[in-house]
């Protein structure tokens, strides 16, 4: 155990900010996001890049293995458009896809707009690491970690990531009892 805070990768895929024609807004929604979530300490690992999946490939691989991060989190790039491509990334570089989130993150998204059918976002694991894909809007960010961050904590548990928990008063982490 070390007291080091977890690192927590935050990827903002965006041809425009990237070349700094638009102001990323993901990734600062995702910063809040989590800072509003996690009472473990943590920090960001933030990374903004193209829609490129050799790129976005690089930048998950660079995440998982060098920087260590428990939980990298990405924004954009999830849609029907030519250049989105963040799900094939992640799905290359994944040991397992873990079907469920994007599924439960759609379903939450169809409450508030019917285009959320569109969305592709999904979620894998790489080694010691969750990958999950979300939309590139802050407000549907904040829609889908809702939805998701109960589970969160223990698939780290499960995959033999560093121990990470939740505010109760935000969200509350769910944990199976030891029997």
């Amino acid at each position: 155990m070390t007291d080091q805070p977890v690192p927590v990768g935050v990827v903002t895929i965006s041809d425009r900010a990237s070349r700094g024609i638009y102001e990323d807004k993901g990734g600062p929604a995702i910063i809040a996001e989590m800072t509003r979530f996690l009472s473990t300490p943590w920090r960001a690992v933030a990374r903004v890049i193209e829609d490129e999946q050799a790129v976005i490939e690089a930048t998950l691989k660079e995440l998982a293995d060098v920087e260590g991060c428990a939980l990298i989190v990405t924004t954009g790039g999830t849609g029907p458009a030519p250049r989105d491509v963040t799900p094939e990334a992640t799905l290359a570089v994944c040991d397992k896809m873990m079907p469920g989130f994007g599924e439960l993150m759609r379903s939450e998204s169809l409450k508030v707009v019917p285009t959320a059918i569109l969305s592709r976002q999904t979620a894998g694991i790489r080694g010691n690491s969750l990958i999950i894909n979300l939309p590139g809007k802050p407000s549907a960010i904040a829609d889908c970690l809702n939805a998701v961050m109960p589970a969160v904590p223990y698939c780290i548990d499960l995959i033999g990531g560093p121990f990470i928990d939740t505010d109760p008063a935000v969200c509350k982490a769910f944990r199976p009892k030891a029997k």
